[in-house]
């Protein structure tokens, strides 16, 4: 079985959206993978345990989204290697990224464990929902380790050019939840707690069973014991490569987590409508979160062999293609959102809620189509200490400032709060838009000069 795709030859846009179709399904599948908690739970449990799903499964995919970040540096550097013909090295970025990824899972199991009870009171859980969500973020803590092997082998793959073993993945740890959660939250009637363990129980599956299609794979470098060794100068890179978009990822989520803890202290009811509203927007945003994954691998690859012409070909075209799905999602979103709400809530006072949430996320699914392909683009070409930079300025300078005063105003609108999410984009878009000018003035001024020496 063939592992690895090469990008920097022949067309642009077609070999672009056929590596991230697999990743766009994966995410649907991987959102799906959490919306299953959400909808089965909210069709059997109260509200607390509706409310304690959302607050926990925000702190997990936090702590997830740092992971995926991290990995990134993985992808990108294995991009890289295979774009410049060294694909033997690959090995060692591999074995190397495994033990960095063991010691941390391991830190962060104990620290789940131990601060559970801390982080829900933090993130001001309503009473109702307390002890459901420390029981939830104790469960998945718990699977850390599995929650980071499902993540980092995703991302490993898709930096040799291979989406189709993540979707596989995702596909077999979708299935394996959505039987756990009918079986523990539907039958058993376990709530939150049950959501938990078929959320870990599934990853497991998945982790185990994806080994074992690796070992049937013919991969373009050797994976053996003696690669998996902890090489300093690998590590180094991986961490300066991944550190930044881990760091930009955990501090938006951080962000988020923030603007949960605003809407949990107006209550029960808003604290479940957001919670239900932010599951269907991992759907509204799935094609330039694709994107974004699939644009750091195939610029990674083309700026290893030197094409940075194709990397801004690849980026016009998945603007273009991400935008015009982007119309058609930010419509249903804004004007279907009370439907879409119903599919994971009866409560109507819950469904207002989460369709008022919609109508601001059915705006940044516009903005998005632009800033994550860009975001894809400077991770592929190793800028991603300014992508760092870009996520905190919208983060911490716009979406919890402008949440908060949201959330203050008389009488209080979801929607209004909701607004602090494109309106952080919009900044976030204007930096990275000056950043992208900066660069193509820096690389023009670089070429004029090169071609001023050969002529002397």
């Amino acid at each position: 079985m063939e592992a690895t795709s090469r990008f920097t030859e022949g067309k642009v846009l077609s070999p672009l959206i056929r590596f991230a179709l697999p990743i766009l399904f994966a995410i649907f599948l991987q959102t799906m993978y959490g919306a299953v908690d959400m909808l089965i739970v909210g069709q059997f449990s109260a509200a607390g345990e509706v409310s304690a799903v959302s607050t926990g499964s925000w702190i997990m995919q936090t702590v997830t989204s740092f992971i995926t970040g991290l990995a990134m540096g993985t992808t990108v550097l294995l991009g890289n290697r295979i774009g410049a013909g060294r694909e033997r090295e690959g090995g060692l970025v591999v074995g190397a990224s495994i033990l960095l990824f063991f010691a941390i899972g391991m830190g962060l199991t104990l620290a789940l464990e131990l601060f559970a009870p801390a982080l829900t009171r933090v993130m001001q859980a309503p009473p109702e929902a307390f002890f459901s969500t420390v029981r939830y973020v104790r469960i998945c803590g718990g699977g850390t380790l599995c929650i980071i092997g499902f993540n980092v082998l995703g991302s490993t793959f898709r930096g040799i050019g291979n989406a189709k073993l993540p979707l596989v993945s995702v596909a077999i740890a979708c299935a394996a939840n959505i039987a756990g959660d009918l079986i523990l939250v539907g039958w058993m009637g376990m709530g939150a707690s049950g959501a938990a363990i078929a959320t870990v129980f599934a990853q497991a599956i998945s982790v185990v069973i994806s080994l074992w299609i690796i070992r049937r794979m013919n991969l373009p470098f050797s994976l053996s014991k003696k690669e998996i060794r902890w090489e300093k100068k690998i590590i180094g890179q991986v961490l300066r490569l991944g550190f930044p978009i881990a760091a930009q990822e955990l501090l938006v989520g951080v962000s988020f987590l923030a603007i949960t803890a605003i809407v949990n202290a107006l209550g029960v009811i808003p604290s479940a409508g957001v919670g239900v509203a932010e599951k269907i927007c991992g759907f509204v945003l799935m094609v330039p979160s694709a994107y974004m994954q699939a644009m750091s691998a195939f610029v990674a690859q083309n700026m290893g062999a030197a094409r940075p012409d194709r990397a801004k070909k690849a980026l016009v075209g998945a603007i273009g293609t991400s935008l015009a799905v982007g119309v058609f999602l930010a419509y249903a979103a804004f004007f279907r959102g009370e439907r879409l709400a119903q599919l994971f809530a009866r409560d109507p006072e819950i469904i207002e809620a989460a369709a008022q949430y919609l109508k601001a996320y059915a705006i940044d699914c516009l903005l998005v189509s632009f800033l994550f392909c860009i975001m894809g683009y400077f991770n592929g070409c190793g800028k991603t200490a300014f992508v760092m930079i870009q996520g905190i300025a919208g983060a911490f300078c716009v979406r919890i400032p402008v949440s908060w005063l949201m959330s203050r105003a008389d009488p209080v609108s979801l929607f209004r709060i909701g607004m602090a999410t494109p309106a952080s984009t919009v900044v976030q878009l204007i930096l990275c838009t000056g950043y992208f000018w900066l660069l193509y003035r820096r690389a023009k001024k670089d070429a004029a000069q090169r071609e001023n020496r050969q002529t002397a």
